[in-house]
């Protein structure tokens, strides 16, 4: 991939993911099981789930200590444009969440990918990092948590509020989940929960939910890149008037403009996961990443649909796919908006 680092020969992990990545989930493969999975449930492939903890991908920043790659951020974000080039539909970045909440009370049967945890933290439509509204008492927690991708699939849930972390069974009494789908053919669910039995867990740190960030900004690049490469090739392709309609000025402007679109997406995320890989706080940065990510992924998807024409606005074109995942992933742990405002209100962020 282009993404985060150069194809650089000193970077071995990266190209070992890179090319992990491409046996299950290749970039340029057809998207037939994407389309299979649409609008089902529990909207993933078990098999597939199985294959990526086998390669290691759920337990890719965990250090070496709790079964962990100990990776860095670059590598994982390296490995999310990956994913998000293919529209994988399986919560690799929501799973490695959870994973980094529960820190060394991780199961082994969920880093096996035996049992998929799926985080549960957002009481509203926006933001980013726990939240308050869960109640705890009487041998279980009481609340409601908004929200959660893919939630259908889940055998448990890390409830997330600022003080604890709770692991409930997805079948524990008093736990009521309602879902409903999501433009790109996946699903969001609502857990209510009512005196539901509960596995307490440390406060959660904020550094994961900075890592989900900038791996879903990495997601929505490389979506971005083979949105842009599915585009130019059919700009040389489709002819019109006897010559292939790349041939075109003004459809060559809007290409040009694409192009630079993704080339600086590709800046602020390699700027951001190099300040997180180096420690200290890198806030202002994924925010920059996550909302550049967020508005040019809409842009790029929403050319590239209009610039196939016709078709491109049919159920039976893949380029539509592009822009309903792009859709559903740009508001994902904090919209364009909520990440711009958090970067003018973070210190020296204007420096």
């Amino acid at each position: 991939m282009d993404a985060l680092n150069p194809r650089s020969e000193d970077d071995e992990d990266l190209r070992l993911l890179v090319e992990s990545a491409a046996g299950i989930a290749p970039r340029d493969g057809d998207l037939k099981t994407v389309r299979r999975l649409r609008f089902s449930k529990p909207g993933i492939d078990r098999a597939r789930w199985s294959d990526i903890a086998a390669m290691g991908w759920l337990s890719l920043r965990l250090p070496e200590a709790q079964g962990g790659a100990g990776l860095g951020m670059a590598a994982y974000a390296g490995l999310c444009g990956e994913l998000g080039a293919a529209l994988l539909p399986e919560p690799v970045i929501e799973s490695g969440l959870a994973l980094d909440l529960m820190g060394e009370a991780a199961e082994p049967e969920v880093l096996a990918g035996r049992r998929l945890v799926l985080p549960a933290w957002m009481d509203g439509p926006d933001g980013l990092g726990p939240v308050g509204g869960i109640v705890e008492g009487d041998g279980g927690i009481t609340g409601e948590r908004l929200f959660v991708p893919m939630a259908a699939a889940a055998d448990a849930f890390l409830v997330v509020t600022s003080g604890a972390c709770f692991l409930v069974e997805a079948e524990a009494p008093g736990l009521t989940l309602t879902c409903e789908d999501t433009l790109d053919g996946g699903h969001v669910g609502r857990l209510v929960l009512h005196g539901v039995p509960a596995q307490r867990l440390p406060a959660p740190s904020a550094l994961p939910f900075e890592a989900a960030a900038l791996a879903t900004s990495a997601a929505l690049f490389g979506l971005m890149e083979r949105t842009f490469a599915a585009t130019l090739d059919y700009l040389k392709t489709r002819v019109q008037f006897g010559q292939p309609i790349g041939h075109f000025q003004a459809l060559q402007h809007r290409a040009v403009d694409l192009r630079i679109e993704i080339g600086l997406t590709q800046a602020t995320l390699r700027d951001a996961a190099a300040a997180m890989d180096a420690g200290g706080d890198s806030r202002a940065l994924v925010s920059r990443a996550k909302a550049r990510a967020a508005t040019a992924a809409l842009a790029v998807t929403r050319e590239a649909v209009q610039m196939h024409g016709a078709i491109g606005y049919t159920d039976e074109a893949d380029i539509g796919l592009f822009l309903r995942r792009a859709m559903v992933l740009a508001p994902r742990y904090g919209s364009a908006a909520f990440h711009r405002a958090r970067y003018a209100a973070l210190p020296g962020s204007a420096s």
